[in-house]
């Protein structure tokens, strides 16, 4: 059965935002240890650098976890995949003419906006895209952080 709505978002992402909808977290959710999985031996090179850019970071805001590694690795290896596509077409262009004398898109062109939706897609789950770094509140207490925007413009917060 199809979940209707909209997905649930995570308790951490959730706090790091400052909990917007101030409804209540969700207490029992599972809280794995906030470390960073070991980047995966079978993850393509390019996959690997991205592995090593960002895990540190994503371990330091409480975001990435030891049971994320399958998420992330399909980030990083999408990432890969996609920087592969997008080099190719630097290199050789978007269209090629045919034998029968056609104008054709290259199919790295939909490999690369394969990959990037992908990558989009989870990227946005460990907030690393604008919209979702937009939404999060970084601070020591993020509870003191979580002002209504209208109660701080009636001058209740």
């Amino acid at each position: 059965m199809a979940q209707r709505g909209r997905k649930p978002k995570p308790t951490a992402i959730k706090e790091l935002e400052g909990n917007p909808g101030k409804r209540p977290l969700n207490e029992a959710e599972p809280k794995p240890v906030k470390k960073a999985p070991p980047c995966p031996k079978w993850l393509e090179p390019e996959a690997k650098k991205e592995w090593r850019r960002l895990s540190k970071q994503l371990e330091a805001i409480g975001v990435l976890t030891e049971v994320d590694q399958a998420a992330f690795a399909s980030y990083c290896q999408a990432y890969a995949r996609w920087k592969e596509a997008e080099e190719f077409m630097t290199q050789h262009g978007t269209i090629v003419k045919t034998k029968s004398g056609y104008w054709q898109q290259v199919p790295q062109v939909s490999i690369a906006q394969t990959y990037l939706k992908i990558m989009n897609k989870i990227a946005e789950q460990f907030g690393l895209t604008p919209a979702a770094r937009s939404r999060i509140t970084a601070g020591a207490d993020m509870k003191d952080a979580a002002v209504d925007d209208m109660d701080a413009l009636l001058g209740g917060g």
